[in-house]
């Protein structure tokens, strides 16, 4: 907690460039240039210290990996997923979420998500059983929530269009119950109804499901759940919405992804994404009332790994892109340990090279001239995860790979790569931005989530 509590200080400082960066579109509240009254009214938010994130980098800390995982993400405040139906042990769940923010002097965020067939039975499916489990589920939670807090409710369920008209309106109902449960058990908690992000729903549409969902006895919306859109889209998108509901309904942004912005369409676990903005509640921008983290960076979409798992590659990815000053003058003697390259690797060689050569081969290595690796990441008994090495003795600009399984093995999903598969025989390619590697250089180039046995297998490219 020592780190966070000096960059505490330098918080409201990078919330005032960022709210600058976003551009004469927004209109900064009138304090935003004055930094130390904008470190005053902040709300501490709280990080919890059991993170997927904080108990990889414990397990792992001789990891290559780990110095920067941890620095800039296990040590940031970010939200407190509640996502069982567990009627019989939610209060004490809350309760001692709430215990820990508590003793650290800070906010926790806390995300509500349970409600009937979320995510439309999508990777992130389940919830209660029906409305009224829900809701008593929802007093029990209520019944642990005490004090300051700022709570997410239901991600994705208003923009999702899978229900019939009589099921709409019973999800209205039970958002409403629950803002007003939550309320009624601490007024000093914020809470805010997600609405999804800025390519979703028209400002129009989003107004009127909140609406009708209970937005006027809530403290605002909620914006870019677990997505990627830039923070200064998602401010122009949250005033459109404000400019139908009203300016007293406020709106907070999960930038916990979007330092980079989005990969075009792509959702689910895309490459070359950045965390973004560090979390706080003195964000500068008019109508924005925090800049939260709400999704946990390196937990899977449900493509790189099954939803919510921890995969510390894209952790490194999500920190490593975020740039050498993230998220602003932090103390240098109190950041990573060592400065990561540009473009590392899970397994280097005794003289790795940062850059490839300045004229790589083209169509890929020669035979005998690159050798592949499958890992196994991870196996959780009905499938398991691989991430692939390719080491070469020639550089190359662009690769193919093909393998046959031992077994029953099956890829159900990939990332970073085009795949193919015809009987126990896979193809893969590369995707253009990691068809380049090296001399001499051992590269990780993509991953996947597959069904049947795990193996570790070795082959000749």
């Amino acid at each position: 907690m020592q780190r966070r509590q000096r960059l505490a200080a330098i918080v409201a400082g990078a919330a005032t460039a960022a709210a600058t960066a976003l551009g004469a579109a927004f209109l900064l509240s009138p304090n935003a240039g004055a930094q130390d009254a904008e470190a005053a009214q902040a709300q501490a938010l709280w990080t919890n210290p059991d993170t997927q994130a904080a108990r990889w980098v414990s397990l792992n800390s001789g990891d290559s990996r780990a110095s920067l995982i941890n620095d800039r993400i296990a040590q940031t405040p970010a939200g407190n997923w509640f996502t069982q139906h567990n009627p019989a042990t939610i209060q004490s769940q809350v309760a001692e979420v709430v215990a820990g923010a508590a003793a650290d002097g800070a906010a926790p965020v806390m995300v509500v998500y349970n409600i009937p067939n979320r995510d439309c039975g999508g990777h992130s499916g389940g919830g209660a059983p029906d409305h009224q489990s829900y809701r008593q589920w929802v007093d029990a939670f209520a019944s642990g929530l005490s004090g300051p807090a700022y709570l997410v409710l239901e991600p994705d369920t208003l923009p999702h269009n899978c229900s019939n008209d009589a099921e709409r309106q019973e999800i209205n109902q039970s958002l409403t119950y629950a803002i007003q449960a939550f309320k009624a058990a601490s007024p000093q908690a914020h809470v805010y109804i997600d609405i999804g992000h800025s390519d979703w729903l028209a400002p129009s549409v989003a107004a009127q499901r909140l609406q009708d969902a209970g937005v006027q006895y809530a403290d605002g919306f909620a914006l870019n759940t677990s997505n990627y859109r830039t923070s200064e889209e998602s401010a122009g998108y949250a005033q459109e919405i404000q400019n139908i509901i009203g300016s007293d309904k406020g709106a907070v942004i999960d930038t916990s992804r979007n330092g980079n912005g989005p990969l075009g369409a792509e959702w689910c676990d895309p490459a070359g994404r950045a965390i973004g903005a560090f979390p706080t509640t003195s964000t500068g921008v008019a109508g924005v009332d925090a800049f939260l983290w709400v999704k946990l960076p390196g937990e899977a979409d449900g493509c790189a790994g099954s939803a919510g798992q921890f995969v510390a590659d894209i952790a490194y990815e999500l920190a490593n892109n975020a740039g050498s000053d993230w998220p602003g003058d932090v103390d240098p003697t109190d950041g990573p340990t060592e400065e990561p390259t540009d473009e590392p690797t899970d397994e280097p060689t005794d003289d790795p090279t940062d850059e490839p050569t300045d004229d790589p081969t083209t169509g890929g290595p020669a035979e005998g001239d690159c050798t592949a690796r499958i890992q196994v990441v991870s196996d959780w008994g009905t499938g398991w995860q691989g991430n692939v090495f390719i080491t070469t003795e020639q550089a190359v600009n662009g690769w193919t790979l093909s393998w046959t399984w031992p077994g029953s093995q099956s890829i159900e999903s990939s990332w970073n790569v085009q795949l193919s598969s015809s009987g126990s025989t896979v193809t893969a390619s590369d995707v253009g931005w990691n068809g380049t590697i090296a001399a001499g250089q051992t590269q990780e180039v993509f991953g996947f989530v597959a069904s049947g046995p795990a193996a570790d297998l070795e082959f000749a490219c």
